[in-house]
Order: structure tokens, then sequence, then C-alpha cells
């Protein structure tokens, strides 16, 4: 066991996908995944520490790695989340869950009554209104998913139709590691900016242990990373240690280490279905892919200046207008919700998925589109044999 729990190893690494993947790997849930853990905690945890400066918790219970970002980014959330009232319920529930014992059974018309008081009193909480029904109904779902409720009997969907609906929970051991541990009571933090400064306390910003952590929390934790100019010193030290960085991610990961003059990101050489990927088999990832191409040829025809960091950048109008000749050029072979709405809508939408993947960004002050360089390294084009009988045509990654 001990020489196992030292060797990083294939299975080291496949549970290393998964701890990323994963807020954490429960032992209830998934027995075999843990002991696999279990066996290489040495050398995971050596790993997790000497290049993220990560904490990695192995409990009787559960398994987790706390992934601290540098940067938050809107992809980071609660993705079953919808509203910011959905993130207040559930700093409720958790706030709820605390007065409970372990193994303590309660009904959902207890937790209903309960979250009014605790509820931020300015906005209030109206269990008559559907939208407020609904949030809760998203929380104590994820909540369920997460593990940190158990529901015993009943199913709480049926709080979306009547507030009057009933289920039984129990609060689980695992509810209590739910929150990370901070330095102080998190009342004291006056910002978001400020908890995750708590990351690098007492620590010089640039010695080589705080910049190897930011590099590969960077890497591993954003679809991109890019250069914010000559005098980067994270950007200076990915191209002074590319080689020694390239070995050891290729040697413990699935991902390949990307390296050019102003982008550098990992990548997978064989899709893997546990990762979110760009591009995916969504309608409007194709969309993406064929308007990537159109960018290059538009870059060059309307003669637009490549910036110093390699982005191209547009007015909105422009924007649109390069999505309707994406339209003309390739719609045709468009899912029949892309090919039916309108340039504006597939517009909006498409910015949004470049935005998520760090392959565009609007300027706050005039509103211009920034075409990040990384949205060029992958474009679609049809075949040349396409004919447009096919509700989506097939892409060609360049």
């Amino acid at each position: 066991m001990e020489k196992q729990n030292l060797i990083f190893d294939e299975v080291a690494q496949e549970v290393l996908e998964d701890l990323f993947e994963q807020f954490w790997i429960l032992r209830e849930k998934d027995p075999e995944k843990y002991q696999m853990i279990r066996e290489r905690e040495h050398a995971l945890r050596d790993y997790f520490q000497e290049k993220f400066g990560y904490r990695f918790i192995v409990h009787r219970h559960f398994a987790k790695l706390e992934k601290i970002p540098v940067d938050p980014e809107p992809w980071m959330g609660i993705q079953m989340f919808i509203h910011p009232r959905d993130y207040a319920l559930f700093a409720c529930v958790l706030a709820f869950l605390e007065g409970k014992a372990v193994d303590e059974q309660f009904l959902l018309m207890e937790i209903v009554e309960d979250l009014l008081s605790i509820y931020p009193r300015e906005e209030g909480i109206d269990w008559t209104n559907y939208e407020h029904r609904k949030s809760l109904v998203r929380v104590l779902k994820f909540s369920e998913e997460i593990g940190i409720v158990k529901a015993v009997d009943g199913d709480i969907e049926g709080f979306s139709q009547t507030e009057n609906h009933e289920v039984l929970y129990e609060v689980p051991l695992i509810s209590r590691y739910f929150m990370r541990s901070y330095p102080k009571d998190l009342f004291q933090f006056e910002s978001m900016e400020e908890i995750l400064k708590v990351e690098w306390m007492g620590e010089e910003a640039n010695t080589g242990a705080m910049r190897r952590y930011r590099i590969y929390r960077k890497l591993f934790l954003s679809p991109v990373l890019y250069s914010e100019g000559v005098q980067d010193p994270d950007f200076q030290y990915l191209r002074n240690y590319r080689n020694r960085l390239r070995e050891d991610i290729e040697s413990h990961t699935p991902f390949q280490l990307e390296l050019y003059k102003n982008t550098a990101m990992l990548t997978l050489p064989e899709r893997k279905a546990r990762f979110h990927l760009y591009p995916d088999n969504k309608g409007i990832m194709d969309v993406a892919l064929q308007f990537s191409s159109i960018v290059r040829e538009q870059q060059v025809e309307d003669e637009i200046p490549i910036q110093w960091d390699g982005s191209l950048l547009l007015t909105w109008l422009d924007f649109e207008r390069w999505v309707g000749f994406c339209k003309e050029k390739y719609g045709i072979g468009w899912s029949k919700e892309h090919r039916e709405a309108s340039i504006q809508e597939t517009t909006i939408k498409l910015f949004q998925l470049l935005e998520d993947w760090k392959l565009a960004r609007r300027e706050l002050d005039t509103g211009a589109v920034i075409l990040l360089p990384a949205l060029v390294r992958m474009i679609g084009r049809y075949p040349d044999d396409f004919n447009g009988n096919e509700e989506v045509g097939e892409s060609e990654g360049e």
C-alpha cells in the first residue's frame, strides 16, 4: 500500500481527472474511485501541493480537491442555478443545515418556514410566487446531487406546482464539510477579491512557487491563458520553462500544452466524455467554428488590423455583419433552430458562447467586440461534396 501510494501512474492520472471535474468523490456513492484515491493519496497530494498549492483532503467519507481559481470566471458558478436568488437561497439552506444534527430528519415545510426569516429581508421571499418556488427546487436538487441533503421520502419537483408539497429529508455527515475553512469569519470579508487574496496571504506574488501555482491554476481552470504584454511575468515563465512544463503536464495528465506568441492552452488529443470541451456537439458550436473561418477571411478583406496581442477589434455592428456572412455561406446546413433565428438572435447567442470560452469579450467603455487569438485556432468548413440536405453539416477542423 505504501509503495503504491507514492506512484503516479495511470490510476493516479485517472483519479486526478475526477478530482478536477467533480466537487468531491463520495465514498458511499463511488467506493471504487474513493479506494483508488486512497491508494495513490501521497502521490496525488505531493503533485497538487507542488504544482498548484492546492489543499487535498482525504476523509474517511470523501476525497476533495479545493480548486481555488486565480480569477473567477462566469462559468465557475453552479450551472444548475439561473438567478442570483438561487445562490442566496443556497446560502440560507447551508445556514439551516448548520442548526441540524447529523442524520436528523426534517420536512420540506420546516425549511420553507425557516427560510422566510433567514432570507435577506430587503429582498424577501414569497412562496406563492412560482419563480421563487422554482429557485428552491433548483437549490434542493443541487443539494441532493452534491450530497449535503438526502431525500428520504418524496420528490422536490412537486413544490414547483404547489407550496403545500411535502418531502422528508435527512442531514448526511458530509454536509459538515461542504464549506471550506477560512482564516477569519466570512463576515469580515468585504468582497470576493478579499476572499481570493487569502490564498496568497504572506506570499510574494512573483516568487517561483507562487508563480508556478498561479500558472498551473490558470492553465487547468481556464480555457485559455493570454499574455498581458511583453512584461507579463507569467508568460515569461511559460516561455522560459515551456519544455519542463510540457513534459510535466503530459506525463501526469491527459492534456497537451500548446504555447503561441500571446496564447497558451491545454488541449486533449482525444475526446473524453468527462470533460466539458470546445467544440462539443451543440448546434451553436458549428456556428462558432464556421464563424472562425469567416473571421480569417474578413480580416483580410476588410483590412482589420491585428492588435499587438493577436486580437481583432470590431464594432458590434461589424460583428453582427460577419455573423450574417457566416449564415449566408454556411446557414443551409445549420440546425433548424439557428436557420430560423434572426441574425441578431444568432449574434447574441454566438457571442455568449465565445465569451464563455474566452474567445471574445467586449470593451466596457465602447461596447466594441474583441475577438481573441484562440478563436481562429480551430475553424470549420463543410466538405466539398456537402449538398445541404443534412440538417447539420460536418465541420473540418484546422
